[in-house]
């Protein structure tokens, strides 16, 4: 594994020591170095900062794990038992119309999605392997998976900024032109909804990045872990538009899991579909130091995939939110409601940047958000692309959503 730093080019970072080095480093410490010290400016303080839903969970849950119990004493099969693959396969059937998708070949239940982002650049890189300097490529800005992923099996993280001009997705237009890049690359990070956006990537989106990774032969790596939290539309997925390629899944990977759809954050509950040949290897690898989802997590998931009423139940609480979000934001702060996810992304420009309002609004108003750029890496036109905003997570109580808001639209008088 290559261990050495190679950050002299704007937008490109490598090395795992920049992981341990201050170089990258996790948007919730940055966060804790920048208010530490700082008093709430209200006797109840309101966090909005990680990305932690708080609606109900599934009511079932927790007699699922207690039936399954006794499983807990037997090693769990690390591609997911046989029920909780077909369970996944039937919740993509009626979700996506994927109705032939093989869960023997095509899916892989994972730790938790966040396990899985990063552990598939391993294999990603194996694909490719005799590159000088192998690169993965991510919408900036990226999941911390992703980086940490891609540092930490050798390659160049690349960075590549999702702003308002590009839709909130990488520029495609941009990434074409650069086929030296391409060639080097071994995959692509992209999240629909957008994380913190909420952008939702379109059938010809989708469409083309599928086919930029196929002509460079790189892994089209699709996170859609918001997409079952939306207000109105649900968000087109991957598999769907692949299906109807003479290809199929072929360099095409999806990402899910139950934290947000379920609200079972804590389960560590998610699986990987798509590329038969690619997932093959990546089992592999992941049977040999990937961690399994323990028997009675995978018994109670198979009940969590196979019902919609909980899901239905906390998108109408989020539309609640969103509701008071465009009643108290309309106009101010650049803000219109995400096609999906939880998130706000705020214009604080005015306040000198997204650090500067995040500071004021925890010091005046005790509201706790993250700054924009500590969810991004400058990206190669030396511009981070988050400098200039706030995140705001909607997972409190609506009740507590809605005053948050109201303290944050102090902010604009």
């Amino acid at each position: 594994m290559t261990n050495f730093a190679d950050r002299g080019t704007p937008g490109m970072i490598r090395g795992v020591s920049a992981l341990t080095d201050g170089t990258i480093r996790s948007p919730f410490t940055q966060l804790r170095a920048l208010l530490d010290g700082i008093a709430p400016g209200h006797a109840h303080s309101i966090e909005l900062t990680i990305g932690e839903p708080r609606e109900a969970m599934p009511v079932f849950i927790t007699d699922q794990i207690a039936e399954a119990a006794a499983t807990f004493a037997k090693y769990p099969p690390i591609r997911g038992s046989d029920e909780l693959r077909r369970a996944i396969a039937a919740w993509i059937a009626r979700r996506t119309g994927v109705a032939n998708i093989d869960p023997d070949r095509e899916i892989l239940a994972l730790n938790g999605s966040r396990e899985g982002l990063s552990f598939a650049c391993m294999p990603a890189l194996a694909r490719k392997s005799g590159l000088s300097c192998p690169a993965i490529l991510m919408c900036n800005p990226y999941y911390s998976a992703y980086v940490a992923g891609a540092l930490g099996c050798g390659a160049q993280a690349v960075f590549l900024n999702a702003t308002r001009e590009t839709g909130f997705l990488p520029d495609l237009d941009q990434l074409e032109s650069d086929t030296a890049l391409l060639d080097r690359s071994v995959a692509l990070f992209i999240g629909s909804p957008s994380n913190p956006h909420g952008a939702v990537a379109s059938a010809a989106y989708i469409a083309r990045a599928l086919a930029l990774a196929r002509r460079h032969d790189l892994m089209l790596f699709f996170d859609e872990c918001y997409s079952e939290i939306y207000t109105d539309t649900p968000p087109l997925g991957a598999l769907a538009v692949a299906c109807l390629t003479p290809e199929r899944f072929r360099n095409l990977v999806v990402f899910n899991s139950l934290s947000k759809r379920s609200n079972l954050p804590g389960m560590r509950s998610g699986f990987c579909a798509g590329d038969a040949v690619f997932l093959e290897s990546y089992a592999e690898i992941r049977n040999m130091c990937a961690p399994q989802i323990p028997g009675p997590i995978q018994h109670a998931s198979v009940a969590a995939w196979s019902d919609e009423a909980h899901v239905e139940a906390a998108r109408q609480s989020y539309r609640g939110k969103f509701a008071d979000a465009d009643a108290l934001l309309a106009g101010r702060f650049g803000y219109v409601r995400p096609a999906g996810g939880f998130c706000l992304w705020l214009d604080m420009s005015h306040m000198g940047g997204g650090a500067n309002a995040t500071v004021t609004l925890w010091k005046a108003f005790g509201v706790k958000v993250i700054p924009g750029a500590f969810l991004a890496q400058p990206g190669r036109d030396g511009r981070n692309p988050g400098d200039d905003f706030i995140r705001v997570a909607l997972v409190q109580p609506a009740d507590r959503v809605r005053e948050a808001l109201e303290r944050i639209v102090e902010l604009s008088a």
